[in-house]
C-alpha cells in the first residue's frame, strides 16, 4: 500500500488534532446488512466523534455502490433500514450532521458522469479493488465495478468536503479524488477543496477465524464476524472460538502472535485503554480466560445499542423519514455547487 503524501493522519482515538483546520465532513458506508465490529472501531465510532467536533458533516448510505455487487432488491431495501437503525443506535445524531441515503441525491451520478470524462482507464484498472472484486464475479467484472471509484469521487467532491474519514484499504481510492479534483481545477480554474483523509487510529480489526486477515460481514465462517446486534451467547461462542496460538500467556505481538493480538486490540478498542493497560490488567491470565474477558467487554460495548437498534428496527417510518430529511438538506448543500460546475464545462 502506498503511503499517501500530504493526507491528514493527525488523530487521537477518532479525533481530529487541535491544529487541524476542517471545513466538511463526508464519508459513507454501504449497506451490507448490520454492521460488524470492525465496521464499529473502525467507522462509526470515529464518525461519532467527528459530528461533535465539526459544524459540516455528511454521512450517507450508499446504496448506488452497493449494487456493484449483485443483491436482491428486497435485501437491500432491508440493509438499507438495518444499516440506518444500527449507525444511529451507535450515536450518529441528524440533528448534527446530514444523514442520507445516496440514491436519493441524484446528483451524485450526474456528477459521476462528468467526473468520468475526466479519468482514464488504465488508472482505474490499477486499483487493487477492481482486481480482487472482478476475480469474484468470474474475472469479467461490470463497468460499475470499475467506475464506481469515480462516484466516489463525485460523492465527496458534490459537497466541496475537504476531509474524509478512510480506512487504508480506501487511501487509494481517496488519492484517485484528489487527482480528479486537481485536474478539474486545472481544466476550468480553481474550484473543488482537495480533499484530505482522516486515518483512525484503532488498529484493524481482523478476522477471529483467521487474524491474518481484517474481519468481514462476506466472511463464509459464520464465527470470524461479530455483528453489533450480536446476542452474548453469540459474542461468547464467537470469542471462544477465536484462533490464538500455543502460548497461554496475553501479549501484543502481531507478528508472531496474530491471534491474541487482535484480542487486545479489540479489547483496548472498546474499553478506551491503551494496549500497555490492557496487558497490565491481564497479566496472569491465560489466552481461555482472556477470550472471555474481551467477550465480556464487546457484550457491555454494544448492550446498549443492540437494545436500540432493536427499538429502531420497530419504526421503520421513522428510518425513512431521517433518510428522505437528510436527503433534501443535501441535496439543498449540492445545488448552487452542482449549477456552478455545469456553468464550468459549459452545460449552461
Amino acid at each position: 500500500m502506498a503511503t499517501p503524501s500530504g493526507l491528514v493522519r493527525a488523530l487521537h482515538r477518532g479525533t481530529l488534532a487541535q491544529n487541524t483546520v476542517v471545513d466538511r465532513i463526508f464519508s459513507g458506508i454501504q449497506p451490507t446488512g448490520m454492521p460488524h465490529l470492525g465496521n464499529y472501531l473502525g467507522a462509526i465510532q470515529n464518525w461519532v466523534n467527528l459530528q461533535e467536533e465539526c459544524s459540516s458533516v455528511l454521512y450517507s448510505i450508499m446504496d448506488m455502490h452497493s449494487l456493484t455487487m449483485p443483491k436482491e432488491p428486497a435485501v437491500l431495501r432491508q440493509n438499507i433500514l438495518d444499516t440506518t437503525a444500527a449507525i444511529l443506535a451507535c450515536g450518529i445524531d441528524p440533528k448534527k450532521c446530514f444523514l442520507f441515503r445516496q440514491s436519493l441525491v441524484p446528483k451524485h451520478a450526474e456528477l459521476a458522469w462528468i467526473l468520468g470524462c475526466l479519468t482514464n482507464v488504465p488508472r482505474l484498472l490499477r486499483l487493487p479493488q477492481w482486481k480482487m472484486k472482478r476475480a469474484s464475479q468470474n474475472n469479467e467484472g461490470t463497468v460499475g465495478l470499475l467506475t464506481y471509484p469515480v462516484l466516489q469521487a463525485a460523492d465527496i467532491l458534490l459537497y466541496k468536503s475537504t476531509h474524509v474519514p478512510v480506512g487504508e484499504d480506501q487511501v487509494l481510492h481517496l488519492e484517485l479524488a484528489q487527482d480528479i479534483a486537481q485536474h478539474f481545477n486545472k481544466k476550468y480554474g480553481e474550484f473543488f477543496p482537495v480533499p484530505k483523509a482522516i486515518l483512525s487510529t484503532t488498529k484493524k480489526i481482523k478476522s477471529l477465524r483467521d487474524p491474518t486477515v481484517k474481519m468481514s460481514k462476506s466472511d463464509p465462517q459464520k464465527l470470524a464476524t461479530v455483528n453489533i446486534a450480536d446476542s452474548p451467547d453469540e459474542i461468547v461462542l464467537k470469542f471462544r472460538k477465536a484462533v490464538t496460538d500455543f502460548t497461554s500467556e496475553v501479549t501484543y505481538d502481531p507478528a508472531s502472535r496474530p491471534g491474541v493480538s487482535n484480542l487486545v486490540s479489540i479489547h483496548a478498542a472498546v474499553t478506551g485503554l491503551s494496549i500497555e493497560e490492557v496487558l497490565q490488567q491481564s497479566a496472569g491470565l491465560d489466552t481461555a480466560h482472556y477470550k472471555m474477558v474481551v467477550a465480556e467487554s464487546v457484550i457491555q460495548k454494544f448492550a446498549p445499542i443492540r437494545n436500540e437498534i432493536k427499538k429502531l428496527q420497530e419504526d421503520k417510518p421513522h428510518l425513512i423519514k431521517v433518510l428522505e430529511d437528510g436527503a433534501e438538506k443535501a441535496k439543498e448543500l449540492a445545488a448552487p455547487i452542482y449549477q456552478e460546475i455545469r456553468r464550468l464545462v459549459g452545460f449552461q
